[in-house]
């Protein structure tokens, strides 16, 4: 278009050549736009110059005020030249800036393009036509290809001396590299030694190379040795591979190696890491020896803190029925009820303090199902108002939309206690104590940070003190055992041991915060339940009698078999007894009638778990409640138990265990 004639366009009227202008505008592939007049008016563009200024709508406009974002470019002026003279103008490469979007970014493009006069019959400049290609991406590209030459060049202009280096450097580290190097062939041999084998492991060489790796080797590492080999020979590199290479006076190093299998050898680089396998292993065995210190540590806290509470249980127990024997014979009998009811107080301190033992190790037998913790918690309120004292000022605030959790309903009311106790043992002139409940979502990064915390949904129950706060030393030991800042006689040392176990069992989390001063801020996480909360019927009082049902006791314990025993048969059952299974398993497989099957989990040769299963083989409907002082197996009763089984921790009360088997019976 550039070469068009003047005189063509003297021939057509204005309409015309609007006309032929459109035609043409439609079909080009060029961008193409007529202006006219001084101004430089847009009066037509076609859809290629509509897609490079970005297709706003400027018919009608001068092209100062259509595209404003090149006036500083001089392309403005370009126009007026030829609008002046007559003259068209040819511009090659030329870079141009467009926003093309409204409000968007501008961007910079390179174009070839015409300004054409249009001229009147007269003579006189009536228009220009504009035509033009965007080379942007052609230009990209050669500026591209350009940067490419030049770099290519330099990197030519220095290979010669590269190479020269290289060859330097070759010898040079081949000489003085303290790591073996040396090209592996195909049959074991190296067939070249660098001076490092000789320094390091004391062969020459020559020695080097009439050697086999595989006489070299500890004879312990032969085997994954000759594994490692043969991977290299299909192709695979060896890469940090250590084993221990024998030295010419008999002693042996370990060496890490790397092998690039090419052109049938394995080029091989290895490097002496003795120091550091030395380092590692006198390094892993002062850890141990630190654990084992650790752990003896605990250990002796704990035993020194169960023998102090037992020996002092014991001592009440063993002092108490001596004195109701030295009582009997003297016919005093008066006096006997209160030195049994210290007996048995004691004895009841004792069965509390295993509890707390298997809270802590995370073994105790959890009955755990959905529970109401809102529910649970206002149940609590008198019997914390009396632990607490006048005092202490108790306040309680329960989210109205808690989710159900799974717990164990006494073992969670035991830790809120203990949490109560401290509290108010940390608030000695008195304060406020508050529970708190809520829903927590605990994400990955923060289980992430934490002990044995999984992420997820929990109810948290947070109990908060105004009371002395702990310093960093004995926050860092809280949930210790035995651990406790009370004066002897005052605590045992399981309260928070106890309440962390208990969390960690549930699958939960125990969090503690606090400050001198300041008051202490525990959080107990307990997972959330999807399932509607699950209230119990609480026992009757009065114990209910049996009515001539027959029960099999299998206990092993002699003094517990004959109490089970009498307790029963008092309440109007008809016992049956066996020692363990041996003897259990016959009557089991008989034809006697057995309504309830009460056994011990814990039974020599065959355990009370297995029993219940031969048993309900013959017996399919069998009711069975098994008795544990403690089992591993059974700490998660929903796990351990099928249907029409349950399960009671020793010690117990016989009246609890009357009304246990009365229920069980009347299911």
């Amino acid at each position: 278009m550039g070469n068009t004639k003047n005189h063509v366009w003297e021939s057509l009227d204005a309409g015309e050549q609007v006309r032929r202008f459109q035609e043409m505008f439609a079909s080009s592939p060029s961008f193409s736009a007529l202006l006219q007049g001084p101004d430089h008016r847009f009066v037509l563009t076609n859809p290629a110059y509509q897609q490079l200024i970005g297709h706003r709508e400027v018919i009608g406009l001068p092209v100062r005020e259509a595209v404003p974002e090149v006036q500083h470019q001089g392309f403005f002026e370009l126009l007026d030249n030829v609008y002046a003279s007559g003259e068209a103008f040819v511009g090659k490469d030329m870079e141009i800036t467009l926003q093309r979007s409204a409000g968007g970014p501008t961007e910079t493009r390179y174009l070839d393009f015409v300004y054409q006069p249009i001229k009147d019959q007269a003579g006189n400049v009536a228009a220009i036509f504009v035509e033009g290609v965007d080379i942007t991406d052609r230009h990209v590209s050669e500026a591209a290809l350009r940067t490419s030459e030049a770099r290519l060049r330099e990197l030519n202009a220095d290979l010669e001396r590269q190479v020269i280096q290289r060859a330097q450097a070759r010898g040079l580290t081949w000489k003085l590299s303290p790591d073996l190097l040396g090209a592996l062939n195909a049959k074991g041999y190296f067939e070249t030694a660098n001076p490092a084998w000789e320094s390091v492991l004391g062969w020459t060489e020559e020695e080097v190379l009439s050697m086999s790796i595989f006489e070299l080797l500890h004879p312990d590492d032969l085997e994954h040795t000759r594994a490692g080999f043969e991977l290299t020979q299909i192709g695979q590199p060896a890469l940090r591979f250590a084993n221990r290479y024998r030295c010419k006076n008999g002693d042996h190093r370990w060496i890490s190696w790397i092998g690039i299998p090419e052109d049938g050898y394995v080029y091989c680089t290895g490097r002496d890491i003795t120091a550091e396998r030395t380092a590692e292993a006198e390094l892993a065995a002062a850890r141990d020896a630190l654990r084992q210190s650790h752990k003896m540590e605990a250990i002796g806290q704990l035993t020194g803190g169960i023998a102090h509470d037992f020996n002092n249980l014991l001592t009440g127990i063993i002092g108490s029925l001596d004195i109701v024997r030295r009582r009997m014979a003297a016919g005093r009998l008066d006096e006997i009820p209160r030195f049994m009811a210290a007996a048995t107080n004691a004895a009841q301190r004792a069965g509390a303090l295993t509890h707390r033992l298997l809270a802590f190790a995370r073994r105790q037998s959890l009955d755990t199902r959905p529970n109401d913790i809102n529910r649970l918690v206002a149940n609590m309120e008198d019997l914390l108002h009396r632990t607490l004292g006048e005092h202490i000022e108790l306040k309680c605030t329960l989210a109205p939309d808690l989710w159900t959790a799974f717990t164990d309903t006494n073992q969670f009311e035991n830790a809120v206690l203990n949490l109560a106790i401290n509290a108010r043992d940390a608030m000695l002139d008195g304060g406020h104590l508050t529970i708190e409940t809520a829903n927590a979502r605990l994400d990955a990064a923060y289980a992430a940070e934490q002990d044995e915390v999984a992420p997820g949904d929990y109810v948290v129950i947070v109990v908060s003190d105004t009371g002395s706060g702990m310093p960093a030393d004995v926050m860092a030991k809280a949930i210790d055992p035995f651990f406790t800042t009370k004066p002897a006689g005052q605590g045992t040392g399981l309260g928070l041991s106890m309440v962390y176990g208990f969390a960690k069992q549930t699958g939960g989390h125990l969090r503690i915060y606090s400050e001198v001063g300041q008051g202490t801020t525990v959080k107990l996480y307990l997972p959330r339940a999807l399932q509607d909360a699950v209230v119990l019927e609480k026992p009757a009082e009065d114990v209910p009698r049996g009515q001539g049902e027959t029960i099999l006791i299998v206990e092993d314990d002699a003094t517990v078999r004959l109490i089970l025993a009498d307790v029963l048969e008092e309440l109007g059952y008809h016992v049956l007894l066996a020692t363990d299974a041996r003897p259990a398993i016959p009557i089991l497989q008989s034809d006697r009638r057995i309504d309830l099957m009460v056994s011990d989990v814990m039974l020599p040769h065959i355990n009370g778990r297995k029993l219940a299963e031969i048993a309900r083989a013959s017996r399919p409907g069998l009711k069975v409640l098994f008795v544990t002082g403690y089992a591993e197996s059974a700490t998660v009763r929903s796990d351990f138990l099928d249907p029409g089984m349950d399960m009671m921790t020793k010690p117990f009360a016989l009246d609890d265990l009357g009304a246990k088997v009365r229920a069980m019976i009347e299911r």
